[in-house]
């Protein structure tokens, strides 16, 4: 029998994505999240046997104590993500990016496998000309990337040993479809409106697809004593690309898409970086999905849901 996953945040962006993929990999999966954006994000997930959730907020730590040492693997992925959200409520960022992490370490045993979602974010403001190796400091210049780093510092530094992969700006298609990320905010403007607005044009993202990230899960718990004990940049070499790069990338695609490009005005995102992800693929892993094949399965996603009211409203 393959391991008990526990996943934190499963009805999430990654989470609903790698909950399927391991349960098509025969892995038992449970699932904790408070569903604050409803339901509908598992439903896909409820036919097999192997699946299991639990209603709760990983704050509560009797909640944690409980379920925690019922599991072989361990992947938080409950967060409060984005700029704006975690600029709105910093509280409760620090507590749920931070402070429960903390927790889920201190009560899981040395035996079982911690698999953590750091962000690449945490390099912060760079020329944009040197690559990002995992020895580069890290630098966050938000709150949502200097929670996720501490908490990344405590694994790291702990006798238990765990993985934290550093991922790249996700992008791609997900049953709980966030917008807001960068390749899928360029590509939803050019379905809806059909213009797209962009500041600081030269700054640079690394990218990877959410399903190369739940494919890099799987392969961290079936290679976790090798890889254990360190950080991996997870993203695609292909894909370090500017903003303005990416922009006409989507143009290609949606040749009408009439692009501005503001001089004068900034971005509160800051971030301008290119990554390294060669460690990783030393390790035996490589992300597969190109941005262009991102941005083709958006345009299909995106045309399908515009196709109801309901999502345009």
């Amino acid at each position: 029998m393959k391991e008990r996953v526990l996943i934190t945040g499963g009805a999430g962006y990654i989470g609903s994505v790698l909950t399927k993929h391991l349960l098509e990999k025969e892995y038992k999966v449970t699932c904790l999240d408070n569903l604050s954006f409803g339901p509908q994000s598992l439903m896909h997930v409820i036919p097999y046997t192997n699946f299991d959730f639990v209603f709760g907020d990983v704050r509560n730590e009797e909640t944690l104590k409980t379920l925690i040492p019922k599991y072989d693997v361990i992947i938080p992925l409950a967060g409060i993500v984005g700029m704006p959200q975690c600029q709105k409520n910093p509280v409760d960022t620090k507590m749920v990016n931070h402070d429960a992490i903390i927790n889920i370490e201190k009560i899981r045993s040395p035996s079982q496998m911690m698999l953590f979602p750091n962000t690449n974010s945490g390099y912060g403001i760079t020329t944009g000309e040197f690559y990002c190796t995992e020895e580069t400091p890290l630098n966050p210049i938000s709150l949502y990337g200097q929670t996720k780093c501490g908490a990344e510092k405590f694994l790291l530094e702990s006798d238990k040993k765990a993985i934290s992969l550093r991922l790249a700006t996700v992008f791609g298609i997900s049953p709980r479809m966030r917008t807001d990320l960068l390749a899928n905010y360029f590509v939803f403007q050019a379905i809806s409106n059909g213009y797209l607005v962009v500041f600081e044009k030269n700054f640079k993202r690394n990218f990877v697809h959410v399903k190369d990230v739940a494919r890099c899960f799987e392969y961290c718990i079936e290679n976790y004593d090798s890889m254990k004990g360190n950080a991996y940049n997870l993203g695609i070499d292909s894909a370090n690309l500017s903003k303005q790069e990416l922009a006409e990338k989507v143009k290609e695609y949606i040749p009408k898409l009439d692009i501005t490009y503001k001089e004068v005005a900034t971005d509160i995102d800051k971030r301008n970086y290119i990554v390294s992800n060669e460690k990783l693929r030393r390790a035996g892993f490589e992300a597969k999905t190109t941005i262009e094949e991102g941005i083709e399965e958006l345009i299909k996603g995106y045309s399908l849901m515009f196709a109801t009211e309901v999502f345009r409203q």
